[in-house]
């Protein structure tokens, strides 16, 4: 029996729109166990319901696919899933569980890949790496796939320690299929150009803690001006954590969560502002400063991992 605790993840930071993710310390949870009986699936939290316990279950499907690409029958197994990252708000719920599932067929298969190597089943099933890399290996992460193969390179992006995440995260979802359909089909090279500059100046501001760096790298022209209109309250909100001190505001994955970067000083009147802000629109919202999770996933027994 093996527990496998996955970090939710914060996606694009503005700028870098399907390729960078940072791993955050909010966590589910799957406990994994071979059964002589039908495979069985138990959800507890405070979204249990909402999360089916049939086959179809992603962390399941995850779980599948790690059996038929090795090329063996796929065993019976209980899953115990304990959820504390919350569903369809912009946090990666749903790569916390394909990498759960993948993880945990792994170790009950005597794990014989290494952990970096089930990154493209993994990547396969999500669609893109910008949240399933760092979920799996924890820290700020750049995925690039190469052109030329199917080989993907991810390497760590420093986080400053004086540079704070603040996410907010409203009572109300945001499926990724329809923040996907928001988006327009191509872009202008003036759009392509302004968001390649802003990603290296977001890399060096994160690395430095160079806050007049961030304020100006959070810019994005290729996704947030389309889906903040699916974000009741979005330019409210943002206004309002800049006027407290942020460096500025960006939708987390596909929304509708937002996530603001400050300082630790400052971090209390961004939170209650953004709060606020919201509220005076019927909004109500989870505040809360957080901290990158540099471990990625964690596992009950390490001395299985190669």
């Amino acid at each position: 029996m093996f527990t496998v605790t996955v970090p939710a993840t914060t996606a694009n930071l503005g700028p870098g729109f399907d390729c960078v993710g940072a791993a955050l310390n909010l966590y589910n949870s799957f406990t994994f166990r071979l059964t002589d009986a039908d495979t069985q699936i138990e959800i507890e939290g405070e979204e249990a319901g909402r999360v089916t316990q049939t086959k179809n279950n992603l962390v399941y499907q995850a779980f599948r696919d790690f059996f038929n690409h090795l090329g063996r029958p796929v065993p019976a197994v209980h899953v115990q899933i304990t959820l504390g990252v919350p569903l369809s708000r912009g946090l990666g719920s749903s790569a916390t569980a394909i990498i759960g599932g993948l993880v945990g067929a792994n170790l009950l298969a005597g794990s014989p890949y290494t952990l970096e190597e089930l990154l493209p089943l993994a990547i396969a099933r999500e669609g893109h790496p910008d949240n399933v890399v760092p979920a799996l290996l924890g820290g700020c992460r750049l995925a690039v796939g190469s052109e030329k193969s199917s080989t993907w390179v991810y390497p760590k992006i420093s986080w400053h320690e004086a540079v704070v995440p603040i996410i907010a995260i409203p009572n109300f979802e945001l499926s990724t299929e329809a923040a996907r359909q928001v988006l327009p089909q191509t872009c202008s090279y003036g759009d392509a150009i302004f968001n390649m500059s802003h990603l290296g100046l977001l890399i060096r501001g994160l690395e430095l803690g160079q806050a007049d760096w961030l304020t100006i790298a959070l810019g994005d022209r290729l996704h947030q001006p389309y889906r903040k209109s699916l974000i009741k309250g979005y330019d409210a909100v943002a206004a309002a954590a800049k006027d407290a001190g942020a460096y500025g505001l960006v939708i987390s994955g596909a929304g509708p969560t937002l996530l603001a970067l400050g300082n630790q000083e400052q971090a209390p009147a961004i939170m209650a502002a953004m709060e606020s802000a919201w509220q005076t629109m019927g909004v109500v919202a989870q505040v809360q400063t957080t901290s990158i999770a540099n471990r990625g996933v964690l596992i009950s027994d390490e001395r299985v991992l190669k």
